[in-house]
């Protein structure tokens, strides 16, 4: 049996309010000072905030004690149309009709039109195995353009330091194929001295070498890229990379050919690890990206897409751009988290 609560816009208030407790769950709602809605849930392990009406994106997150999230110069989201103007999350929905760092010939917002989509309703799931979710959903309809809907979720499982990022989108047009590029965007928290790992073949990932235009070049930004191609710097590690700034972004291409679930981890000195997993028929692409200064620091080991971060134009000429024919709906699902010390040690990669 399942059971559901639905999440209203009245649900939220300037004070926390309980949503719904049980052995495993404490679920409360709140609304920031700038009008943002956010529901939290925590368990013996985890304390996720999302954002349910605002992309559904996932605000902030923490597991064991343990931050997941980038250093940020946002103190709270803001209800905005683009992501730039409010980059404090810990993870976002990056797309859907376009996706990634527009070229000076896209006519898309950075990341897409989705990541702040004023979202329509919500609900809490109970599922009848113990797993809790939280859902939202948005339509997007133009007059004379695209018309989908898009659900996000986040499931959570009891006593795990893991959970699962999902998204569903189904194109609502009666005769029109629609465009689709999506990356589930997760900014996790810079290791300094970290070490990456993954099942992909040796040397998978790629320095990216074009530059987009929210990237101003230094010398010493062109050093770094320099010595990285000649092998000075590692991809799987961030020895050094407190100098990366601006950011350094290397890409895994055609994970369909290498591996058919793909696995990642960030190992942290004390022995656990960030960890990310997701079936490479669902997203071919991983993307690395890595930053590091007084403001802002990252260290997102594994962006799982559809494509390259590259923008729409981009992935039509690569060939990776999707077309969702009339009625068809396309699901992605990301598990990520983290491991305890016990739980990284029995992960081979």
């Amino acid at each position: 049996m399942i059971s559901r609560i639905a999440i209203h816009r009245e649900t939220f208030g300037d004070t926390p309010r309980d949503v719904f407790n049980s052995s495993h769950w404490q679920v409360w709602a709140k609304k920031y000072p700038s009008g943002v809605e956010s529901l939290t849930v925590q368990s013996s392990r985890l304390r996720v905030e999302i954002l349910p009406y605002l992309g559904g994106m996932l605000w902030d997150a923490e597991a064991d004690g343990v931050s997941l999230r980038m250093k940020n110069m946002f103190t709270q989201p803001h209800p905005v149309a683009t992501i730039q103007d409010t980059y404090g999350c810990f993870a976002f929905h990056s797309g859907l009709l376009a996706n990634g760092c527009p070229s000076p010939e896209d006519k898309h917002p950075l990341h897409g039109e989705f990541p702040c989509a004023p979202m329509n309703r919500a609900q809490l799931v109970i599922h009848e195995n113990g797993t809790l979710s939280v859902e939202s959903q948005y339509e997007y309809v133009q007059g004379f353009g695209y018309h989908y809907t898009a659900v996000s979720s986040v499931t959570f499982t009891p006593d795990s330091g893991r959970f699962d990022i999902g998204l569903a989108v189904t194109n609502r047009s009666t005769y029109q194929r629609m465009p689709l590029q999506y990356m589930c965007h997760m900014n996790y928290a810079f290791v300094p001295g970290g070490t990456m790992h993954d099942n992909l073949d040796a040397n998978a990932f790629k320095l990216r070498e074009s530059v987009p235009a929210h990237v101003t070049p230094t010398p010493q930004w062109e050093e770094i890229n320099r010595k990285i191609l000649a092998g000075e710097y590692k991809a799987d590690s961030l020895e050094g990379a407190e100098a990366f700034d601006p950011e350094i972004v290397y890409f895994a291409d055609h994970l369909t050919e290498k591996v058919k679930d793909a696995q990642f981890t960030l190992t942290r000195p004390d022995g656990t690890a960030f960890y990310t997993s997701f079936a490479t028929e669902e997203f071919p692409v991983a993307t690395r990206w890595i930053l590091h200064n007084p403001d802002q620091s990252v260290a997102a080991f594994a962006l799982p897409g559809t494509s390259r971060p590259e923008g729409y134009l981009a992935a039509q000429k690569a060939g990776t751009l999707i077309e969702l024919a009339p009625g068809e709906t396309r699901h992605f699902t990301v598990t990520t988290g983290l491991l305890n010390e016990e739980e990284a040690q029995r992960i081979t990669l």
